[in-house]
């Protein structure tokens, strides 16, 4: 499977999210055909432009005139998406996004999801823009979508509803839990149609994690905004390649008044809440006292819930965080028997190479206990299992 990584540092719309993900190389024609099987009454344009002197693909999705579409309502949607020919995948996803998009606007104008209705983000064009950018993403075999914090703009934007400040309401609502900001622009960047499809799809916003990419595609919006380039990036390339998790926290705290047991008991109640490495550390504190320094690795969205355990199951009263780097070697999990148990052996590999092999401990001490033999024995038998079957290969 692929991986979809969107750069929104010049925002997100629904025509910038097609464009991009079109410009990754899914044939024009073929996105053509499959569109027109909606039977709407639009005219699909796909054009490369210049924004700020760098190349996007550009699509314009003109409703007729005369064919302007009215106001609709969850179940007009719904009926449009159900009834389409596409897979079950992209009617999922695609209801998904307009589902998002419902509740937004139910939320802010007080009402229920099924009595609410859209005005742009309902209209013609913004289907094109969901199923479309929805059928793309799965011609391209995409498995994971991950999205940079959101540049949304500033300044005021005209709507059906009249003048509203940026982000709109329903926008604000939509992105309510992602990280935003505003900077270059003085209007809207991100519009509901882009913020409900990367809030649908996105499982983190992230800065630009270590990855490798095969293809970069340009998605260009409509307007070429003085000093910014009017573009989003999606960068696409293989899921084993994307690692969000680099960035990770290290959260601390010194401690001179704990019981050693329920710090050897909160070690592992961490783990249990998702850090990714817990340890202690002896240290000497102010007038001399020893004491112990807690030491726990986690990404950014477990930070909260490892700082309030600590607060719960130890006597600190303070703890402190901050951002680390780390590289960690890709590894690969192979089987050996040993004495008829099966045991996990943990492959580490660095550019291409087998780097590290280690027998999981878990797994050995079971078999020793099983068969009751020592277990430095379980250790030496399954690295030897381990390196007579690699021989074994041609």
């Amino acid at each position: 499977m692929k991986f979809l990584y969107f750069d929104a540092s010049a925002g997100a719309s629904g025509d910038m999210i097609l464009g991009a993900l079109l410009d990754l190389g899914v044939p024009r024609a073929q996105f053509l055909e499959k569109m027109a099987a909606l039977h709407l009454p639009v005219d699909i344009r796909i054009h490369a432009v210049q924004r700020a002197g760098l190349r996007g693909l550009k699509v314009d999705v003109r409703v007729r005139r005369g064919k302007e579409s009215p106001p609709r309502h969850w179940s007009d949607i719904e009926g449009i998406i159900l009834k389409s020919s596409f897979s079950n995948t992209v009617k999922a996803n695609s209801l998904a996004v307009f589902g998002t998009l419902f509740e937004a606007e139910a939320k802010v104008h007080g009402k229920k999801l099924r009595t609410v209705h859209l005005h742009e983000a309902g209209a013609d064009d913004a289907l094109v823009d969901v199923i479309g950018s929805s059928y793309l993403a799965e011609t391209l075999g995409v498995g994971r979508v991950f999205c940079s914090p959101l540049n949304v703009g500033s300044g005021w934007v005209k709507t059906t509803h009249g003048v509203l400040p940026v982000p709109p309401p329903a926008v604000a609502e939509i992105l309510r839990d992602a990280p935003v900001y505003s900077a270059w622009a003085e209007q809207e960047l991100v519009t509901p149609t882009g913020a409900a499809i990367v809030s649908s799809w996105a499982e983190a916003f992230v800065p630009f994690p270590e990855t490798s990419y095969s293809r970069i595609g340009c998605g260009a919006g409509s307007r070429d905004i003085e000093g910014l380039p009017n573009i989003l990036r999606a960068f696409y390339g293989e899921e084993k390649d994307f690692r969000a998790e680099k960035k990770v926290y290290q959260i601390e705290a010194n401690l001179d008044d704990s019981n050693p047991q329920v710090l050897a008991y909160f070690l592992e109640r961490a783990l249990e809440l998702g850090a990714l490495d817990a340890f202690l550390t002896p240290v000497t504190m102010k007038k001399g006292r020893l004491g112990t320094k807690l030491t726990l690795l986690a990404d950014v969205a477990k930070i909260d819930k490892l700082v309030e355990a600590v607060f719960k199951e130890t006597s600190s009263i303070g703890v402190r965080y901050y951002p680390v780097e780390r590289r960690v070697l890709s590894r690969d999990i192979r089987k050996v028997r040993v004495l008829g148990e099966a045991i996990d052996i943990k492959v580490a590999v660095l550019g291409g190479n087998e780097v590290n092999v280690q027998p999981e401990f878990s797994d050995c001490l079971r078999v020793a206990g099983k068969k009751g033999i020592p277990l430095k024995r379980v250790l030496q038998l399954a690295l030897m299992e381990f390196f007579k079957e690699e021989k074994r290969k041609p």
